[in-house]
């Protein structure tokens, strides 16, 4: 079976992880780079790749490449991506696909023009916490889901370098956010989203957003919760999701948590009243232990992140044999959810949506 090469065009950090972390397959090869650094492409030789290239015409004139993938910060995206479709070669380009809806359209007009493959590399979809989730809500287990949560948080501010600038891209609803939207509508793939209200922190940046709070709702009456935040000293869990028979929690990036679904749908509320710290309760008292199973996740009973599977499947592609992992029309719709939280940000309203 034919070995496909390819070339990274942006040898930054994602551009190195494609080449060193996650290229495993033997039916992918990246022989070449290039970068407007030349202390990026002298790493890049030293991680095993057999030529660096003087300039991008001279990648897109090289016969020999199948492929690029495009690891520049997000405002070259859409060029870069535009010329090699036009110069005969399939391309991966890393998310956010572009800066806007506007110009991924033109990027899939070429596409559609040329006849050549364009993807997206959406690699959160292959996260274990994220499939545990997935797998949870396919079970049954937890009934009809009616709520979702969806947090990434840290304390350590916006990354230095051009994620700190609006003009190439920067912020956490283009960094994180992506993922996030992504990973909410492929649990729910035949549903539209139907709302957007989102507030964009500056807790320390005045040019990009540091973080996010997103709302949004779809048409099969799911509301779903995004945040991410950079100045979160306390951690908060990466899941909840809940449903009118269970709900489910995962904890951290080592996938810890628990699931607790209902064995009994029947409630009896007990006569005696629950006393707590904050006051007696009935309402809010715990169902009773007989009526409910409650598991604790282990990390060691699902697989790690299976990034490869991005590449197993891109190769099948342009044999012909497989449809690609990932669709532009797919990272459309995610672009066009992030471009509502934008607005609803800017104007302090709830969107309405049909995507």
């Amino acid at each position: 079976m034919k070995t496909y090469q390819g070339a990274i065009v942006g040898y930054g950090g994602m551009g190195r992880h494609h080449n060193v972390n996650i290229l495993k397959t033997d039916r992918v090869r990246y022989v070449g780079v290039y970068d407007i650094d030349p202390a990026r492409m002298e790493l890049a030789l030293s991680d095993g790749i057999a030529r660096a290239y003087a300039s991008l015409e001279e990648v897109l004139a090289d016969d020999s490449l199948d492929f690029i993938l495009c690891a520049t910060p997000n405002n070259f995206h859409k060029d870069i991506s535009i010329a090699a479709l036009r110069a005969g070669k399939a391309v991966i380009c890393e998310k956010p696909v572009t800066m806007n809806s506007g110009e991924l359209a033109e990027i899939m007009a070429v596409q559609k023009e040329t006849g050549k493959l364009f993807t997206v590399h959406q690699n959160r979809r292959a996260d274990t916490d994220y499939l545990i989730i997935k797998e949870a809500i396919a079970s049954g287990k937890l009934g009809n889901i009616n709520e979702i949560e969806s947090r990434v948080t840290g304390s350590r501010g916006i990354p230095e370098g051009w994620r700190q600038y609006a003009v190439a891209g920067g912020g956490m609803m283009l960094d994180w956010g992506v993922h996030l939207l992504d990973q909410i509508v492929q649990l729910f793939p035949d549903e539209t989203v139907t709302s957007v209200y989102c507030d964009m922190y500056h807790v320390a940046y005045d040019e990009c957003d540091d973080g996010f709070k997103l709302i949004m709702k779809t048409s099969g009456g799911r509301n779903a919760l995004v945040e991410v935040g950079t100045s979160h000293y306390v951690p908060t869990p990466r899941w909840f999701c809940f449903g009118d028979r269970g709900a489910i929690t995962v904890t951290d990036w080592n996938c810890n948590g628990k699931m607790i679904y209902a064995t009994k749908h029947e409630v009896t509320f007990e006569e005696e009243i629950i006393h707590t710290k904050a006051g007696p309760t009935k309402t809010m008292g715990p169902r009773a232990k007989d009526t409910v199973e409650e598991v604790v996740l282990n990390a060691d009973d699902y697989p790690h992140s299976d990034y490869d599977i991005y590449y197993r499947n891109f190769a099948e592609v342009l044999d012909g044999t497989a449809a690609p992992r990932v669709l532009p029309e797919e990272a459309m719709r995610v672009m066009k959810l992030m471009e509502a939280a934008f607005e609803s940000d800017r104007t302090g309203e709830t969107i309405k949506t049909n995507i």
